[in-house]
Order: C-alpha cells, then sequence, then structure tokens
C-alpha cells in the first residue's frame, strides 16, 4: 500500500489577531517514561492521554517488539507489564525512529537484560551523540558497542552493578538512562547533578532526592518494584511554548492553554517571557499524577524588551530556545543566550539553524559557540525557511512569521509530525483560518 501524503511544505501569512483556545498534544518527555515503567512494572497499568506524535510512538514500537502486550482504548493506552526481566529477546533491531529519548533510555534498560539487542534511528538520530550513555553504563559493568561514538547502539546484556555518577552535564536523558539501569543493577545506583534537569523519571518512580548545597543525589535501588496503576500525561509545556510566544509577538493576541504541565524544571520560559515583559497568566494550578498542571492565558502585550539568559535556566528551557529567540528578535533591545551548547547535538545544529532562519527573515543573530545574541526591533519579511527536518525549527520559523511582512514558505515542515502533528491546523484555527496553506506534498518515503 502507498503511504499517505502528508504537506511538506506551508506558506504562513503574516497574522493580524490571533484568539481562542489551544489543543496540545500531550507532553512526549512524560509519555517515553510513562510507556517504559509501565512495561517494567508487574501489573496493569493505563495511560490516559499517550501521544500520537512520531516520538513517543516510536517507544511503542520498540516496547512491543521486546514482547510488551500494549492496547489503545478510547483516550487511554493500557499497557501489560512484565516486570524488570520479562522483556523478550527482539528478532531484529529496535528502531527508535527520530527519537533520542527512546534510544537513550532503552539503552539504560536493555543494558541489564540477559540477551543482546541493537537500537537504531534514523538519519537524523545516527548523527547525535551516544558516548553520554556508553561512558556510565560501562562502569556499570555493561557492553555496549558504538559506530564513532553513534547509534547502532549494540547490547550485550550483562549484569550490572550500582555505581555514584556525576553528570558532567545536564542532561534528563542522560539521568534517566543511568537510573533505569540502576534498577537492574545490584545495590543502589546514585545520579549526581550539579545543575537540575526535568526530573519526570524520579517523580514517576517516586526515587529519594536528596539535596547537598548546590547538588542533587537521586538514587535507584536495584530490584526496586516499578509503580503500576493509572498514569496521566498532562499537556506539553514545550508545544505550549511556541503558542505563549506568538501571543506575546502579534499585537492583537488573546489565547488560552489547558491542562498544560508546568512541573518547575521545565517552566523557565514562563518566567524569562515575563521578564521580557509577556503578560502571561497562570490559572487553576492543581497536581494530576505525579506532575503539577495548570492553565495558561497569554495577552499580547505593550512590547517586549531583550534579556540575558543562561546558568541552571538553560536545562530548564533548551528545547524553547528557537522560540524564545523569535521573542527576541521581536523585542526592543538586546537577547543573550548563553551556555546552550548543547543545541549543537539535537536532530540538527539547532543554533545554526535558528540563526540561520532569522537571518534570512532580517533579524540581527549574531551565533556564539554556546548561543545566540540577537538585536531585536528589525522588522522581519518574509521568505522561504528549511526545517533541517528540524520540528522545533519549523514551529519557530512559523511562529517568526505570523509578525513578517509577506508570506513565509517553510520547507520540511512535515517534522512537526515527531511532536505536534496538529500544529499547522491550530495555528491556522487561531488566526480565524486562511492563515497557513500547504504549497507541496510529498510521501513519506520521499516520493
Amino acid at each position: 500500500m502507498a503511504e499517505p501524503l502528508i504537506p511538506s511544505a506551508f506558506t504562513v501569512e503574516p497574522a493580524v489577531a490571533l484568539a481562542g483556545r489551544v489543543t496540545l498534544p500531550p507532553d512526549k518527555s512524560i509519555a517515553h517514561r510513562a510507556a517504559i515503567l509501565s512495561a517494567l512494572a508487574e501489573g496493569e497499568t493505563q495511560i490516559v492521554g499517550y501521544p500520537a506524535a512520531a516520538d513517543p510512538q516510536s517507544t511503542l514500537t520498540v516496547l512491543r517488539a521486546l514482547g510488551v502486550e500494549i492496547e489503545g482504548r478510547d483516550d487511554s493506552l493500557f499497557v501489560q507489564g512484565v516486570g524488570l526481566r520479562g522483556f523478550h529477546a527482539p528478532e531484529g533491531p529496535l528502531d527508535c525512529g527520530n527519537s533520542g529519548t527512546t534510544m537513550r533510555l532503552m539503552a539504560g534498560v536493555l543494558a541489564g537484560q540477559g540477551f543482546p539487542s541493537t537500537l537504531v534511528g534514523d538519519a537524523s538520530l545516527s548523527r547525535r551523540p551516544m558516548d553520554r550513555i556508553a561512558e556510565p553504563l560501562r562502569q556499570m559493568g555493561a557492553a555496549l558497542t558504538l559506530t564513532d561514538g553513534h547509534a547502532p547502539v549494540r547490547i550485550d546484556g550483562r549484569p550490572l552493578r550500582g555505581i555514584e555518577y556525576r553528570l558532567p552535564v545536564a542532561s534528563a536523558q542522560v539521568k534517566s538512562c543511568v537510573l533505569l539501569a540502576g534498577l537492574l543493577a545490584k545495590g543502589p545506583t546514585t545520579v549526581i547533578e550539579t545543575t537540575p534537569s526535568r526530573d519526570h523519571t524520579e517523580r514517576m518512580l517516586g526515587l529519594p532526592v536528596f539535596s547537598l548545597g548546590a547538588e542533587r543525589h537521586i538514587s535507584a535501588e536495584g530490584g526496586a518494584p516499578v509503580p503500576w496503576g493509572l498514569r496521566v500525561v498532562p499537556r506539553d509545556f514545550s508545544a505550549a511554548a511556541f503558542f505563549l510566544v506568538a501571543g506575546s509577538v502579534v499585537p492583537t493576541a488573546t489565547l488560552e492553554l489547558l491542562q498544560v504541565g508546568l512541573n518547575p524544571s521545565r517552566t523557565a520560559l514562563l518566567d524569562v517571557l515575563r521578564a521580557m515583559g509577556a503578560r502571561i497568566e497562570v490559572q487553576n494550578e492543581r497536581e494530576r499524577g505525579s506532575e503539577p498542571i495548570g492553565d495558561l492565558r497569554v495577552h499580547a502585550p505593550e512590547g517586549l524588551v531583550g534579556v540575558e539568559v543562561g546558568g541552571a535556566l538553560i536545562p530548564n528551557l533548551i528545547d524553547e530556545i528557537p522560540v524564545l529567540a523569535v521573542a527576541a528578535a521581536c523585542a526592543g533591545g538586546t537577547t543573550t543566550i548563553r551556555d546552550a551548547a548543547e543545541l549543537r547535538y539535537k536532530e540538527t545544529d539547532r543554533l545554526a539553524a535558528t540563526a540561520a532562519f532569522l537571518q534570512a527573515m532580517g533579524a540581527s543573530v549574531e551565533e556564539t559557540p554556546d548561543g545566540l545574541v540577537i538585536e531585536g526591533g528589525h522588522p522581519l519579511r518574509g521568505a522561504t525557511i528549511e526545517s533541517r527536518g528540524d520540528h522545533r525549527i519549523a514551529m519557530a520559523a512559523a511562529v517568526a512569521s505570523l509578525t513578517a511582512s509577506g508570506a513565509t514558505t517553510i520547507e520540511g515542515a512535515d517534522a512537526v509530525a515527531v511532536s505536534f502533528p496538529g500544529f499547522w491546523d491550530e495555528l491556522d484555527a487561531l488566526a480565524g483560518g486562511g492563515l497557513v496553506g500547504n504549497t507541496a506534498f510529498r510521501s513519506r518515503n520521499g516520493t
């Protein structure tokens, strides 16, 4: 059967106004972990609100290939947990698609299993560094083979021992990889981080966390049972970020975003946008499962101002920096973003890609080794932008297009399927229709 045709390019017109309620996708960072932990538990878990986006679906593909029964009914997934050592040896390579979270977290789970396995990914994922997980796993006794530091990740499952590991850079994926391996190791495993990163894994496992000065010590005990039952996935703050910025740069905007995850390790963008002058209200804050959520309302401000962003803030807004740069280009004054070299190792080099699309649209942007310097106030103009296959670049360029003079065409627009398949429809609906138009189609195999 032929692959379905999907949009490969969109043209976005400038927006006169934006108004309405945004339907956001569920949080993919939480969804990955919910699926993996449900598989490692020993009972049935219901996951409410699992996303249809490509990345979290890659995690389900890998788990099913390991013998985990997963059934979708209504708005939920039902996962039959197999326990810590109940996976079956896969019949072939485990395809992680474009999902670095899938590959890094599953490497930790598979390192302590009693069979060999190989994790593979698409061309983009195969360029991303995997030494950062291989080093601590090898210290635990794992046998991993990489290709020049990248995928495929070949794992010869064997017994692991607990270690104490100090993260060299803030990384929730590396932290989670080591902690998950720790569940299969003999004795305790402790990860030490000097800069806090996303804490979804320790929250969902209920792990002890101790603060010693500026350090966080998170420990997992080998053989400890994984909780099962009901898990609810909140709406994705990283997806909300594009509309928080859109509502802050379009002169007439009033947007509402409901049930958004407000984990403090994810929401530094709120503080930065407010410091720039954005009008964002948080209402109806409450707990849902192990995560705080709330409703967000954003109104167009009188104007934004430049800020300096760096240090401990960066791990908590690393995914939002491309769209933050759009806000900076629309602000008065200069915004400096530093300590963000990690962005060079995402789906693409996001520092270079962000600088390139903003420069093409007339913004004044200087790329530095670890960040960007953006002189705001230069009017943006329509251009043809290449997403470089990166969903966050495509969506950030779309937000910039809303304030440009003239239409902007975004090539590689189908990259949004990784995290937010409905993005283009949501954007168009907020402007009353006619804002976004398909300009080209291609099948998923590129023809």
